[in-house]
């Protein structure tokens, strides 16, 4: 797969201090992590405190080997969140999502959809025709961002279930794997 450096900006409302967010009126750049991204992906993923967060070295090397298939926000020159994907091996034209996560700072502003629609953007100009993520059955919110990239895509999404709880060592709840095809470009559609 080429490795595309093009980025993306979009502007980032201003937020009110009492709701603990940021009061940022400024650009959101979306683009390719590098490996000194990696240190932030990992505390944005702690931090989270709802995400399965990898050790450190997982996200350094996550945007190392995976940098074509993961994006990161910049808001005044801060990573904000990101997208982690890559493509199955047996199934090359599926980009898998594992992470997308937003530091709670930055939540509130449409930072996560506009990562995941820049990346499917990047994958499906490149071939990729499939998504697939798993998320657990009380993620409504990203059941409902993974819906709504299906609506914008005139894809149909489905699901199924993937992982049942006792398929885990360490009582994780069950992983419902959901699929939106076909992906197209804006370009295409």
């Amino acid at each position: 797969m080429q490795t595309r450096t093009r980025s993306m900006s979009f502007s980032s409302p201003a937020t009110d201090e009492r709701n603990g967010r940021r009061n940022v009126s400024t650009q959101t750049l979306i683009r390719r992590p590098r490996v000194d991204d990696g240190a932030r992906m990992w505390r944005i993923a702690v931090d989270s405190q709802v995400l399965d967060a990898n050790s450190s070295y997982a996200y350094l090397l996550w945007s190392r080997d995976f940098a074509s298939t993961t994006v990161v926000a910049e808001i005044d020159s801060e990573i904000a969140g990101f997208v982690t994907g890559y493509l199955r091996p047996e199934s090359p034209d599926t980009l898998f999502i594992w992470q997308v996560a937003v530091d709670h700072a930055f939540r509130g502003r449409g930072v996560g959809v506009a990562m995941l629609d820049r990346l499917v953007e990047d994958v499906a100009d490149q071939g990729v025709s499939k998504l697939e993520t798993t998320v657990s059955p009380d993620n409504e919110a990203s059941l409902a961002m993974f819906a709504s990239l299906a609506r914008r895509r005139d894809a149909e999404m489905t699901r199924e279930t993937l992982f049942e709880p006792e398929d885990f060592p360490d009582g994780h709840e069950s992983e419902d794997l959901y699929r939106i095809a076909p992906l197209q470009s804006d370009a295409k559609r």
